[in-house]
């Protein structure tokens, strides 16, 4: 499947481990993993993708769930750190208010305004989907006016 508002077709993608079980080098404990590292980066603001990426990289966990049974969105909704709007509406939400604030200081730029309607669109779906999967509530809005609040 392509993509939604270009010529791309999205083919790349990284390979996952071929094991599904925790290296035998690796000498963190589950307990660990989740509550002194997840639990610790959460809480200093940090996304669930992000706090992956520390992982991956200083840690060596290339996949949280080969460790401990479970993905870090779950860990952290366990623990109730997750964040109220998922990640990806967050940063389209995000996109936008940095778009609007572009055309304040630009107005004749034609192009921009082009794909903040883009944007906003994917917005516009994206929160349809997470309010039929009860992931936002049903009266979540997404307001341009409202939204730099949504992000800051």
């Amino acid at each position: 499947m392509g993509r939604m508002h270009s010529r791309g077709k999205g083919i790349s993608a990284s390979a996952l481990p071929y094991k599904r079980t925790p290296p035998s080098w690796l000498k963190i404990s589950t307990q660990d993993v989740e509550e002194n590292i997840i639990c610790k980066f959460a809480k200093k603001g940090l996304a669930p993708s992000q706090i992956g990426v520390i992982l991956r990289d200083s840690h060596g966990i290339a996949q949280v769930k080969s460790v401990t049974g479970s993905k870090i969105l779950r860990i952290l909704k366990a623990h109730g750190l997750a964040p109220e709007i998922p990640e990806d509406l967050y940063h389209l939400i995000k996109k936008a208010v940095s778009i609007r604030k572009h055309l304040e200081r630009n107005r004749k730029d034609k192009d921009s305004k082009f794909r903040l309607i883009l944007v906003e669109s994917r917005i516009h779906r994206l929160a349809r989907y997470y309010k039929k999967t009860k992931k936002l509530p049903p009266v979540w809005k997404y307001e341009s006016t409202t939204a730099s609040t949504l992000v800051a």
